[in-house]
């Protein structure tokens, strides 16, 4: 019933050409330790689903990425996420680019075992004519209402971050939004969970238990990864970090500015990352932002 693993054990499970899903919301409660071991690792080939933020930016300079089935890809503060928009423009993705919500009623799908469920999202737009993928259906009922199908988004690993879990697989969100990590969870072949604070046993109340979004059988594994969200945002533990964020972003702008992000923060592991940030210290109290 032990679950706990590390995040190496976890990024050995991927293989090429797997479809895998990242929770959290844009530069929000990212598995960005998660992240950094896949970046570490020859694993390529990969279709992302996402409501992306940096994990897809890093992802596709890193050249891991094959499609990117996704609602929007930024660090909310900088609109658009730098990486992924030169490997965009540079034609170097396939797309599935989505309305927010088919994106998650496709996640829906998946986790009821559907093919589709239908919607009136993406209807008479741009949506439906560049993912021609996407077959209308007619209501079998007296109205006959000409509907969208949104596919199911079947993944075959989905990685979340939360703030605490418990060996079992049970988990706990603290910050006000739980985003749709549940149907990330249900939508997955296997499920990988880091966090913040790692128990024997999680002993919820009543109120706390609303922060538990889904059930413990869905996680395959659990990686204890303090600070595991850095750069983003971790509610209610700690805020994302502007000031790495904005060196990113010029990274991408500059002539060897990957190969030099990636030497300063990701191949040292991440004792070497959370150092080069200021340490624990630092990075947990950076204040939440306010919008």
């Amino acid at each position: 019933m032990n679950k706990q693993m590390t995040a190496a054990d976890a990024v050995a499970r991927l293989r090429d050409g797997m479809t895998i899903g990242f929770g959290g919301w844009g530069p929000r409660r990212k598995p960005m330790a998660i992240v950094r071991e896949i970046l570490r690792s020859p694993v390529k080939d990969l279709t992302v689903v996402a409501y992306g933020g940096p994990e897809v930016g890093m992802l596709c300079a890193a050249g891991k990425v094959r499609k990117l089935v996704f609602g929007f890809a930024t660090l909310d503060a900088i609109p658009l996420e730098p990486y992924y928009r030169k490997a965009r423009e540079a034609g170097e993705l396939e797309l599935m680019e989505l309305d927010e919500g088919m994106f998650q009623w496709g996640l829906r799908a998946a986790g009821m075992r559907l093919p589709f469920l239908p919607t009136r999202c993406g209807l008479a737009t741009d949506v439906a004519r560049l993912n021609p993928e996407i077959k209308e259906v007619r209501s079998p009922y007296d109205d006959g209402e000409v509907l969208l199908a949104m596919p199911a988004l079947n993944l075959d690993v989905a990685f979340l971050h939360v703030n605490v879990a418990d060996r079992l697989g049970n988990c706990l969100v603290t910050g006000p939004d739980p985003y749709f990590d549940h149907l990330f969870a249900r939508a997955a072949k296997e499920c990988f969970v880091s966090c913040e604070a790692i128990e024997e046993r999680l002993s919820l109340t009543a109120e706390q238990a609303r922060g538990n979004t889904f059930e413990r059988y869905l996680v395959t594994g659990v990686v204890h990864a303090p600070l595991g969200a850095h750069p983003t945002s971790c509610p209610s533990d700690y805020g994302w970090d502007l000031e790495h964020l904005k060196r990113y972003v010029a990274s991408a702008g500059e002539e060897g500015g990957w190969s030099r992000y990636v030497e300063t923060y990701v191949t040292g592991g991440e004792s070497v990352y959370q150092a080069r940030n200021g340490g624990p210290a630092r990075m947990g109290s950076l204040p939440l932002p306010v919008f």
